[in-house]
């Protein structure tokens, strides 16, 4: 089956350049407030014209280094206005702008500004210009200026390629008072197949990959993403509040805030940091909330924990209305994700007893769409958060097509499936293996300094290789797995191992969950707790731990986990289900290499680095092995009888 629309059309024409749009606003506002931003925990106001006044005086800073067309220049933070102004500066003067996570290790970003030929950095503070300085310079020819945003612990560096932040626009207003006309020259002469962005894939399986991205890609993700049947309906526009918290130098991220945010006109609130995401959220009360899954499992498991330590009486109210919630959840779903007369009668009851006040607590009272991507997200968690009044839909691409694959509308939502290609994109099941192929205009340029990797990823015909199994659920798409990642067990069972993963992962005691089994005899899963939620679980029990080690080998936990992986077991057949687990001693860590910087797991490294773990599980092992916990979860064989257990 395939899938083809016509592309959508907006009010400007697809050849006005993100940064052009920015421009626009500054001399015509669409609102008064562009971004907003925390200083000494008050939310500051910045307009339009101050968004532009600092994004041009960055390119005409970039223009006094010597930064020429179709370099790169990178950045390195947490989400700020400087952040911002960095990638719109850069793309001003048709150079890109490649962002690097805060938590990368020294030896990942030096890999990167290597691999880019990178001759500016904007870096955060000391932390991330400690990570370039203790690197040898030889290893970075190209790299010629770091710029700190913070001084502190910096200034007095000795390396004369530090320049502060302060000095740096200083630069750029001395080059704007010589120079006034020429960000606008270079801007005068964009292109559509300038490169724009470089995106580096997150490296679960390799070195991370430079995805190189046009002014064109970008256009078409705002027509598309931006049009009445895009992600979010009606569409984001002036008044509409984000708040921006995943990291920028991310596709979702870079979609929502740099793109649809300063594309469309909306008003964009930095988080303090990642950890601050509950309370900024709670403050900020967004209209639009673009999530990923444990965002989403974190808040229902906080819900969870302190409403099984409230009073009697609101544990009482919990038990009642959130079963509600979930009656509703899973009569919308039936019906389409609409409302029928008993479900919109049973949620305003909820609404007075619970559900308002939680969404104002969860920071969703007002959020009029909330969309899922990343990862796939178990149906409970939809049906729950939907059941609240709360319009969660799941919507699926990749950094390779800008985030622009499928989407769940609004009014037909199907529960599993991340919803029917977005108008203006065709998609396809490759006839050998399912593979879900995907052609459009924000397909990607290829990826930097490697075509053979491009060229096994973007078809002669210009279809772009997702690495992802689908399947049709009428005119809806199931995501079964990564091909990569589809477990076949001794008894040929083809078995998605992130289904499983998913399930385990709505219990509020389990953070990870990488279920093992391919070509054995049956399935198995190495499980990480939540240190936090499992001690708070621990501490009222009196049950006493030192470590985060210690608490997995208390044999009270793993009996609570137990049980989590027999509820999991039960919804799946028996080829499924879980025969064996264990905790792991330690929780997994991107400087470890366990971990990408977006915390997804690297497979085979886990298989690796816990090898000890996993032969235990099948080697008969019955008791804790190498300091990870675990025990039996039923049969061990895997003897093929379920004819229905096929993925």
């Amino acid at each position: 089956m395939s899938a083809i629309a016509t592309p959508p059309t907006l009010d400007r024409p697809v050849t006005d350049a993100p940064v052009l749009r920015l421009r626009g606003h500054a001399a015509d506002p669409p609102s008064p407030v562009a971004l907003r931003e925390k200083h000494l925990g008050v939310w500051q106001d910045i307009t339009w014209e101050e968004y532009w006044d600092q994004a041009e005086l960055v390119g005409h800073a970039l223009l006094s280094l010597g930064i020429e067309v179709g370099d790169r220049v990178a950045v390195q933070g947490e989400n700020r206005f400087e952040w911002v102004t960095t990638d719109f500066g850069t793309q001003a003067i048709r150079a890109a702008c490649m962002g690097l996570y805060p938590t990368n290790p020294s030896a990942e970003v030096g890999y990167m500004l290597a691999d880019a030929g990178a001759r500016v950095l904007v870096a955060e503070d000391q932390e991330q210009v400690d990570k370039v300085l203790e690197l040898d310079r030889g290893d970075l020819p190209d790299l010629e200026v770091v710029v700190y945003l913070e001084e502190r612990g910096v200034r007095d560096y000795d390396d004369d390629r530090l320049l502060s932040w302060v000095d740096f626009l200083e630069r750029g207003r001395a080059h704007r008072e010589a120079h006034p006309r020429a960000v606008d020259e270079r801007l005068a002469d964009i292109a559509d197949d300038d490169l724009a962005v470089l995106i580096y894939t997150s490296g679960t399986t390799g070195p991370p990959k430079g995805a190189m991205i046009t002014v064109a890609n970008i256009n078409f993700a705002i027509a598309t993403a931006g049009s009445a049947d895009g992600f979010f309906q009606p569409p984001i526009g002036p008044g509409d509040w984000l708040l921006s918290y995943l990291p920028l130098c991310h596709v979702y991220e870079r979609l929502l805030t740099s793109w649809l945010g300063a594309g469309l006109g909306a008003t964009v609130h930095f988080a303090e940091s990642i950890d601050t995401v509950t309370r900024d959220l709670a403050e900020v009360q967004p209209t639009i909330f673009a999530t990923v899954p444990r965002i989403l499992e974190k808040m229902h498991a906080g819900v969870s924990v302190r409403m099984a330590s409230a009073s009697r009486l609101k544990r009482a109210n919990w038990a009642v209305w959130s079963g509600v919630a979930t009656r509703i959840g899973a009569a919308k779903v039936a019906n389409n994700g609409n409302h029928t007369p008993a479900t919109r009668a049973l949620e305003a009851a909820g609404e007075v007893f619970l559900f308002r006040a939680l969404k104002e607590r969860l920071g969703l009272q007002h959020a009029r769409a909330a969309v899922s991507g990343a990862a796939p997200i178990a149906p409970e968690l939809l049906e729950f958060f939907m059941g609240i009044g709360v319009p969660v839909s799941e919507a699926y691409g990749q950094t390779e097509n800008c985030a622009l694959a499928t989407s769940n509308p609004l009014d037909d939502i199907r529960l599993g499936t991340v919803g029917r290609p977005v108008p203006g994109i065709e998609l396809k099941l490759d006839e050998d293996n399912n593979e879900i192929l995907v052609r459009h205009p924000a397909v990607f340029a290829g990826y930097w300094n490697r075509p053979d990797a491009t060229a096994e990823t973007i078809d002669a015909d210009g279809w772009l290789h997702s690495g992802d199994v689908g399947e049709w659920e009428g005119q809806h798409l199931r995501i079964v797995d990564r091909i990569k990642d589809i477990i076949i067990t001794a008894g040929g069972k083809n078995i998605s191992p992130s289904e499983i993963e998913n399930s385990l992962k709505t219990s509020p005691f389990i953070k990870e969950a990488i279920v093992i089994g391919d070509r054995r005899k049956f399935i198995s899963a190495l499980i990480g707790i939540d240190g936090d939620i499992v001690g708070n679980w621990a501490q009222a029990r009196k049950i006493t731990y030192t470590t985060y080690r210690d608490l997995t080998e208390r044999p009270e936990v793993v009996d609570l986990v137990a049980g989590e992986v027999a509820t999991t077991n039960a919804k799946f057949a028996r080829v499924e289900e879980v025969k064996q687990f264990r905790l792991l001693p330690k929780e997994l860590d991107e400087d470890d290499g366990e971990v990408t910087a977006t915390q997804k797991v690297k497979r085979t490294a886990i298989e690796r680095i816990f090898a000890a773990l996993i032969d235990d599980m099948y080697s008969g092992g019955r008791r804790p092995a190498h300091g990870g916990a675990g025990t039996d979860a039923g049969s061990d064989a895997d003897d093929g009888s379920d004819a229905g257990s096929g993925a």
